[in-house]
């Protein structure tokens, strides 16, 4: 039995206040950590009462990292069209959490579906065009 967990992920942004208004005031999670370095920023968010779960948003591909320009250019592309990085978040009220973001002018992908698979889940997209897909939790 692994007592490994999932404590942080990465999702990148470009525009850091934009990523924290979505996180924080759209999604509703605390901000854990805000650090900046030179001109870049590194934002830990993650939901109240689960503090060993966050995701810290950050610049898409920092100088030093091993990461061209081209490549950076590349990333940058994905994210404008939503395909670099997502991440699945889930909730036990899938239509009232839609209802929610989508009034609060998110970028709605798909309005709450019955998957063939099995699950029921929506999809918006943050302000760097990250993947966010929320499912509802099995009652």
């Amino acid at each position: 039995m692994s007592d490994l967990t999932i404590h942080h992920s990465f999702l990148p942004h470009l525009d850091a206040e934009a990523s924290l208004a979505f996180y924080r005031d759209t999604l509703g999670f605390e901000v854990r950590n805000d650090v900046g370095y030179n001109d870049m920023r590194w934002i830990t968010v993650g939901p109240a009462g689960q503090p060993d779960t966050s995701i810290v948003l950050q610049p898409p591909a920092p100088p030093g990292c091993g990461i061209t320009d081209s490549e950076r250019d590349t990333i940058v592309e994905m994210m404008a069209k939503g395909t670099f990085a997502a991440v699945n978040l889930a909730t036990p009220d899938l239509d009232a959490t839609f209802e929610r973001l989508q009034a609060s002018d998110a970028e709605v992908v798909q309005e709450p579906t019955d998957q063939p698979y099995g699950v029921r889940d929506c999809a918006f997209r943050d302000p760097a065009g990250n993947l966010i897909r929320i499912q509802e939790l099995a009652a």
